[in-house]
């Protein structure tokens, strides 16, 4: 997000200066991401407009809770719905997969290390089909871009696991920050498809 001019100057007025505004914006997105989530099946839409509202504020749009409902209002469609159902089926199938493995079944190990590996390959890719633009009107191009950049770019794919991995640490640690992690994770995937696309 190095390309934002806020985070270079100050506005007349302005009290804490352009890079806390943006931490208090990355916030505010993380929690209407949170409390959209909630319903779970429109968990992909809520961190894919995450997503958006950040790209923008690396353009020099407005960013915050108030753009984030609107543009969410705007995109909430059939194909939204569509990735929720998926993602609902995709842990669903991923705990029934490790309750099979934890039942003492002859190679259980083997069998829930690939399915945790699985697993991870599946929410590597949907993560980051949720920051490709595309994500707002057509998840399956986004899905398939993504999956040829969790290959080519490995690099972006270890930046991805390793912002997962930190926000559910810090979630775990103290619970209240669950509901704020949606927009640290939204702004890394959003960094990490930024830095992408600029080849860098």
């Amino acid at each position: 997000m190095s390309g934002v001019n806020r985070t270079r100057t100050r506005e007349p007025g302005e009290v804490f200066g352009p890079r806390m505004t943006l931490f208090a914006d990355v916030l505010a997105v993380g929690l209407a991401a949170a409390l959209s989530c909630l319903p779970l099946l429109t968990a992909p839409a809520a961190l894919s407009t995450a997503c958006a509202v950040l790209r923008g504020a690396g353009e020099g749009r407005p960013a915050g809770a108030g753009p984030y409902f609107a543009l969410l209002r705007r995109r909430l469609r059939a194909g939204d719905l569509a990735a929720g159902t998926a993602l609902l089926a995709g842990l669903l199938l991923f705990a029934a997969d490790l309750a099979l493995a934890g039942a003492g079944l002859p190679g259980a190990r083997l069998f829930a290390g690939t399915a945790v590996v699985i697993g991870a390959g599946a929410a590597l890719v949907g993560l980051r089909a949720c920051a490709r633009p595309e994500s707002l009107s057509d998840w399956p191009a986004a899905v398939r871009a993504a999956a040829g950049d969790s290959v080519r770019d490995a690099g972006g794919s270890a930046l991805v696991l390793l912002a997962v991995v930190t926000a559910a640490l810090c979630a775990g640690m103290l619970v209240p920050l669950a509901f704020l992690a949606p927009g640290p994770l939204a702004l890394a995937l959003t960094a990490v498809d930024v830095r992408r696309r600029h080849g860098s």
